[in-house]
């Protein structure tokens, strides 16, 4: 019986392409029919998580067992693998993008070429004489086998000629992109230079079979560990892109919903919040919380004090804060006496109004900055000083000064 450390070189990789599998499965499903891009990922990723789960021996022995035909897993999982070198050199087309024409012709003829490629594979083996069952070392073994030799060779060729075209895009693509793009396409180039490693050690150890030498060893013992590190560096290569940009996303929405806490708490009774359930994504949360502050600047509006503001942003620069974040110093001190004043019940000031309400929550080029102001209203000296001074009269509601 097969020794279980011999499948480990399968399942890891199986398991890791799965999961990656399952992780875009909501993605997949929601955009299969519109995104091509999606459509070559989820193919991608279940063609090469379905070759090292057939791959393994012990599921080799049950497919032949189960057909009847002694070696009949070689062909099916050759295919696999044919269709995964197809699968990625599409996925890479759909990326670089371009004419759709071109892109159209340019996998329809990447289709063809290796559907031809997968016809050649069982055409070799249904004329090859292959009796004695090979589940480790079947390339070496029958390596100067008529039909069977050229069967090998089918589909090393077809891997090869894939990896070299990718590599070779990937390659160049590199000094064109940047972000989470150029990190996957690393961890493609190397993934696939891992895999040209994986020809070179199964055509040097089928081509000593050719000369009478027996390096058998490079193919059965050295070749499935190289496959399982590419497969490994080519999942994460297709899937960062993706997953990097929406974990990025994800945190940049955390970070800002955690930021503006101390808005909300500054706000705190004067709009009631609106309840959402403990599973709502950070996204919809963050816009709740946006929305919240932006109810409470608008209940604020009369109270809105230019001049408080104008000393608030004179005292910051004079801490030599930056233009930017001195603003953001004083639309919080404005923000803060705006809220002292409506509690204490005290009549709107001279600045109230549309003028005031612009000036709370924005930034030097007028544009909404309440992460800022935030941030100011927790940390700024200046608004931890304003904080300090006494109340002002109180004047009853409706009296101007």
């Amino acid at each position: 019986m097969t020794s279980d450390r011999f499948y480990i070189p399968y399942l890891i990789p199986a398991a890791i392409l799965t999961l990656a599998f399952a992780i875009r499965l909501p993605v997949i499903m929601r955009f299969w029919r519109i995104d091509p891009n999606v459509r070559s990922l989820g193919g991608l990723l279940l063609l090469g998580s379905a070759v090292f789960y057939f791959g393994r021996p012990k599921t080799l022995a049950l497919l032949n067992s189960s057909t009847g035909v002694s070696n009949f897993a070689a062909p099916l999982v050759y295919s696999l693998l044919t269709l995964f070198c197809a699968s990625c050199l599409i996925m890479i087309i759909h990326w670089r993008g371009g004419d759709p024409r071109r892109v159209r012709r340019t996998i329809w003829t990447i289709g063809a070429l290796y559907a031809a490629v997968v016809a050649g594979l069982w055409i070799t083996f249904a004329f090859a004489d292959v009796p004695v069952e090979r589940l480790r070392d079947l390339d070496t073994y029958y390596a100067n086998t008529p039909w069977m030799r050229e069967h090998i060779l089918l589909y090393l060729g077809a891997h090869t000629a894939a990896c070299l075209v990718t590599s070779a895009v990937t390659w160049t693509w590199l000094r064109e992109v940047s972000g989470w793009l150029r990190a996957g396409l690393v961890f493609l180039v190397v993934g696939f230079l891992l895999n040209l490693c994986y020809d070179t050690v199964k055509l040097v150890a089928v081509a000593a079979r050719w000369t009478g030498h027996d390096l058998d060893w490079l193919s059965t013992y050295v070749a499935p560990p190289i496959a399982s590190v590419c497969a490994l560096f080519i999942a994460v290569g297709f899937i960062l892109p993706h997953a990097g940009q929406a974990a990025q996303a994800l945190w940049t929405d955390y970070r800002q919903y955690r930021s503006l806490a101390p808005f909300v708490r500054e706000l705190d009774g004067l709009e009631a919040p609106l309840r959402l359930p403990r599973r709502t994504p950070v996204s919809r949360r963050l816009v709740q919380r946006r929305t919240q502050i932006s109810d409470g600047l608008l209940r604020l509006q009369p109270y809105m004090d230019p001049d408080v503001r104008a000393r608030a942003l004179a005292e910051a620069l004079a801490r030599d804060e930056a233009p930017a974040r001195a603003a953001a110093t004083a639309d919080a001190v404005a923000v803060v006496a705006a809220v002292r004043g409506l509690r204490l019940g005290l009549a709107a000031g001279p600045g109230g109004g549309a003028e005031g309400t612009a000036a709370a929550g924005a930034g030097p080029a007028g544009t909404p900055d309440l992460v800022a102001v935030s941030r100011a209203l927790r940390r700024s000296p200046v608004v931890s000083s304003f904080r300090t001074r006494p109340d002002p009269p109180v004047r009853p509601e409706g009296v101007r000064r």
